[in-house]
């Protein structure tokens, strides 16, 4: 029987999947652990959740419980019934990256959580029975620099010298067209640079994803600012290593793994200033935090320097402070304490 269930119910490769992806290929060295549901990169063949309530029957060889650890409200629902309805042995914690209130389902179903694991003390203020503060990491081996970045570059297929993208879901809330704003006024001064917008719009911004097409090409620069659509998670680091700088505009974020992975990879940063970039940005000295991103993107991209050392900054800064190992641990902790102190009394602890 396993020790530890962690569950993966979105189809869709998230920042919360790369998250829980980078994490359980380090744990699973150290639990016997199952991933359920949908498959991560580089982790174990996952199990149907049917499965997994079946191997949850009984618990792991001296262990008094196994630990299901969620990430997402439909994760919390399949955990709760499988503990309070099934009355399995089980635990449940929840990683929590969320930085404003919760509506009220999440809620509901965080309060019934064993444990939960903050990101930050931002999102720590807005959830219940915090056990720890525990940021996330970026697995630096899989994200690493190149050996000779404009060769990466050139490898990668795109046109030009130099690359920079923004990454992520396309929509207003991620800041997509903050992004294509300052590159349809900065591509005609900087030859050379191609820019990317990388990732997907779902059915609901198809029509925001098609205006900023429209303006792309209104601008005659379809060529140099391109849609690639959705990157592979596996081809994902090979692109990163090749960019000069990775743009992150969200006017929300809950934490930004994007730039993080980013640093892991000597590719300083330019964002908005939400999620957890201010703390990555180590006084923009790995990254900048700006309301202004043209003007910000202009002087960098002037600066090859200044590129130049805030790449091994970043690298530097993501190895010694963000490493997935120390995440791991961390979460590691919270797991041993659940296991080795006498079961809580539930009607208390949900009061």
């Amino acid at each position: 029987m396993p020790e530890l269930i962690v569950t993966s119910f979105n189809r869709n490769f998230t920042g919360v999947s790369a998250t829980a992806a980078g994490v359980i290929r380090v744990q699973q060295g150290q639990y016997d652990l199952r991933l359920s549901d949908v498959p991560l990169p580089s982790c174990p063949a996952p199990i149907s959740r049917a499965e997994a309530r079946h191997l949850s029957r009984s618990p792991a060889p001296g262990r008094p419980f196994t630990i299901w650890h969620v990430r997402r409200n439909s994760e919390m629902r399949a955990a709760l019934w499988a503990r309070d309805v099934l009355r399995l042995p089980i635990r449940i914690v929840f990683t929590s990256a969320a930085q404003r209130r919760h509506s009220a389902l999440p809620r509901w179903l965080i309060s019934r959580m064993d444990a939960v694991i903050a990101t930050t003390q931002a999102a720590a203020a807005h959830v219940p029975h915090v056990r720890a503060v525990i940021p996330h990491g970026v697995d630096c081996a899989r994200f690493a620099p190149a050996i000779n970045r404009a060769a990466a570059w050139e490898a990668s297929g795109y046109p030009g010298t130099r690359g920079i993208a923004t990454i992520g879901r396309i929509r207003p809330e991620k800041g997509t067209d903050r992004f294509v704003a300052a590159m349809l006024r900065l591509l005609p001064d900087h030859p050379g640079t191609t820019a990317l917008v990388i990732g997907r719009a779902g059915s609901s911004h198809r029509g925001f994803l098609d205006r900023l097409k429209r303006q792309t090409a209104e601008a005659g620069l379809s060529d140099r600012l391109l849609f690639p659509g959705e990157i592979a998670p596996d081809a994902l680091p090979a692109l990163l290593r090749a960019l000069t700088l990775v743009v992150q505009l969200p006017r929300y974020e809950g934490y930004g793994m994007t730039a993080l992975e980013a640093m892991a990879s000597g590719v300083p940063f330019v964002a908005s200033d939400t999620g957890h970039f201010r703390e990555f940005a180590r006084g923009d000295r790995a990254g900048c935090i700006t309301a202004d991103p043209e003007t910000t993107l202009a002087t960098l991209l002037r600066d090859p320097d200044r590129l130049s050392a805030m790449s091994l900054t970043a690298r530097a800064t993501a190895h010694a402070h963000f490493d997935v190992t120390q995440e791991a641990q961390a979460i590691g902790r919270v797991y041993e304490a659940l296991w080795t102190r006498a079961p809580p009394d539930k009607t208390q602890a949900r009061q």
